[in-house]
């Protein structure tokens, strides 16, 4: 059986975590899996959805296979799910993930990878390393605090705090809020949308913004001149900017209410 699961719907790559028995608990063989999912689709796909079978999209890391494990095995098990997730974030293909129910540690991780998560409303979010004795070994320590801050994921480490999807939005780490049973279909209707961008707009989007923030001041002002021009003076930006200004473009979607 297929940890994960891997289907082509038109320029979207489905990603889906297949085992919910264990609540999709992250084992090496999944990882392994994930690996070759995330490959597959920068082949062949221009967006990418993360999903999970069962009521829970992932409750963390597998903690049977640790206690067997020696130091340099740890350091390899850690080392490959940083690999894993550094091709999703810094790869070609946009990610969206669809939340429900725990996305516990590990599964936190994962997501953190991500590139816009949409959460439905039972999804919850739980750091509970401190209580199990561990440490973050998944890129949690970068890619969680950088969406909501080192305070918040010290608090959720230390005192095993949990926050819901509403709270997950309002502190940055849910960007959408689905309905009940619509988290994929809105992930779905992203991812989508995203595959209709520019390939190279899409590409600088998730490899440029973070290492941008990430620089100094001048650096960053520096690199965003370069990638803004790289961009424009291609091809296929100057006839989409024409189709906007002849008018043959979609128009931009405003809010609700917006005029």
């Amino acid at each position: 059986m297929a940890l994960v699961m891997y289907e082509l719907s038109g320029d979207v790559a489905v990603l889906t975590l297949n085992r919910p028995d264990k609540r999709n608990a992250i084992s090496d063989a999944l990882i392994a899996e994930l690996s070759d999912a995330v490959d597959r689709a920068a082949s062949e796909a221009k967006a990418g959805v993360i999903c999970a079978n069962g009521d829970h999209f992932c409750a963390g890391l597998d903690l049977s296979e640790q206690s067997a494990r020696d130091l340099v095995q740890g350091i390899a098990g850690s080392r490959s799910w940083h690999a894993v997730f550094a091709k999703m974030q810094r790869g070609s293909v946009p990610y969206v993930a669809a939340l429900k129910g725990a996305v516990i540690g590990g599964g936190l991780e994962l997501v953190a990878a991500a590139h816009i998560r949409v959460a439905e409303p039972d999804t919850f979010f739980a750091m509970p390393e401190g209580q199990r004795g561990i440490f973050v070994g998944g890129g949690g320590s970068v890619n969680i605090t950088r969406l909501i801050g080192v305070a918040r994921m010290t608090d959720m480490m230390l005192t095993g705090r949990s926050f819901d999807a509403g709270e997950g939005e309002r502190i940055g780490a849910v960007n959408y809020l689905a309905s009940a049973g619509g988290g994929f279909d809105k992930a779905m209707e992203l991812a989508r949308a995203i595959a209709g961008n520019a390939p190279l707009s899409n590409y600088v989007t998730i490899n440029a913004l973070q290492r941008i923030h990430d620089s100094g001041y001048d650096e960053g002002l520096f690199f965003e001149t370069m990638i803004a021009t790289l961009t424009q003076t291609t091809s296929e930006a100057v006839e989409r900017m024409r189709a906007f200004v002849e008018k043959r473009a979609d128009r931009l979607k405003l809010p609700e209410g917006a005029k």
